[in-house]
């Protein structure tokens, strides 16, 4: 981004992107649902407590539920990588 903002110096463009970042991931934590016009938009999924199994062993492991961040992206952004080729 410093390189296309001139105006701007290289820690301006660090302070302006970490704190867009900072702010997206409060957001997320506090379950927020975050969009992005034509890149994509994050949301929090729950995954429930389930029983899993060791592949080596084959002894069954109780999962824990636990939150994960989901990505998908937009019309634009997936226009765009096809494109290009992947």
């Amino acid at each position: 981004m410093a390189a296309r903002f001139v105006n701007l110096t290289r820690n301006d463009t660090e302070f302006a992107v970490n704190t867009l970042l900072d702010a997206m991931q409060d957001a997320l934590v506090a379950g927020h649902h975050i969009e992005i016009r034509g890149f994509g938009s994050f949301s929090v999924n729950h995954r429930a407590a389930r029983i899993g199994r060791n592949l080596r062993t084959g002894e069954s492991v109780a999962i824990p539920e636990k939150r994960t961040v989901r990505f998908k992206p937009g019309k634009a952004l997936r226009g765009a990588a096809d494109e290009r080729g992947g």
